[in-house]
């Protein structure tokens, strides 16, 4: 049996307006795990929990198969770790960036290094604080994938990133889990689109508390929207969806057991006095936020 690449068993973390509150959470090897809230719900304490950054009021915390903070240096070394912002020595090259972090890490490969500089066009010898917000953003990436890393950890990687560099930056990251089966990846962010184009799995935190954890691609079947002719609404079916609009040609809803749904409204289904559309992943967001 796989080692789990994090686990949390009821942590919590305590701050004077905000707790996160009992978390269970396992991160296996192998998946890009997309960890979607909003705003304050507890993602970035969670990544830094994860890089004891800070430290939890209670609870357990294994990564790796090993603990903080007897461990802490074992971990780290296996650790690929993107903030939510690039803290960088401004004056220095990117070629001297690379040198200076190569010595915290046991193998650390160069070749990759520079492999990865020259895929995402950063020259060498332009110095740090003359890269665009990209840029560092993707450098942080070269770094993070530049030492054998079991686990990469991102904290809103694409956040401010035109179209372009977030597409090239979430296509790095699949091929990098293409390319190392064992290797996991952690992904916290608010933009969904990028998750729901890469993510295997998906773990909605809400307040402090992870409201749903599944397979992206399970929650995408059975959350649908559906769509009601005026004379076709059955009241009783509405009072289990989320976000019920109405109108004068009807009214919609969004239901989280889709598959069930179509067998016991097949015939409606058929004669399209239901119509059912896919959702995204920031409407099941919404319509957890509306319980």
């Amino acid at each position: 049996m796989k080692t789990n690449l994090a686990s949390f068993e009821k942590v919590t973390k305590r701050y004077s307006e905000f707790t996160l509150d009992h978390i269970d959470l396992k991160i296996e090897p192998g998946r890009i795990v997309g960890i979607i809230g909003p705003n304050g719900a507890g993602k970035t304490t969670t990544l830094k929990l994860m890089m004891n950054i800070i430290k939890p009021n209670s609870g357990s915390i294994t990564m790796l198969g090993r603990q903080y903070p007897t461990e802490e240096r074992e971990i780290k070394n296996k650790i690929g770790y993107v903030g939510e912002e690039q803290y960088f020595y401004e004056d220095r090259t990117v070629s001297w960036t690379g040198r200076f972090v190569s010595r915290f890490y046991t193998e650390w490969d160069e070749n990759r290094f520079n492999q990865l500089l020259m895929q995402f066009q950063i020259s060498r010898t332009k110095k740090v604080k003359a890269l665009s917000n990209g840029m560092r953003v993707k450098l942080s990436l070269a770094i993070a994938l530049s030492h054998h890393a079991s686990l990469i950890l991102l904290d809103e990687p694409t956040a401010g990133l035109d179209p372009v560099v977030r597409r090239e930056v979430l296509t790095m990251l699949k091929n990098s889990s293409l390319d190392d089966p064992e290797l996991g990846i952690v992904i916290s962010s608010h933009i969904t689109d990028d998750l729901e184009r890469i993510a295997d799995t998906i773990h909605y935190m809400i307040n402090g508390k992870i409201a749903l954890t599944d397979e992206k691609d399970i929650l995408l079947d059975n959350w649908k929207k559906l769509h009601f002719r005026t004379d076709s609404v059955d009241e009783t079916v509405l009072t289990n969806l989320y976000n019920i609009e109405r109108n004068q040609f009807g009214c919609s809803g969004i239901t989280n057991q889709y598959q069930t749904f179509r067998q016991t409204h097949a015939e409606g289904i058929a004669k399209d006095t239901i119509r059912v559309e896919n959702v995204h992943l920031d409407d099941i967001l919404l319509s957890l936020l509306e319980e």
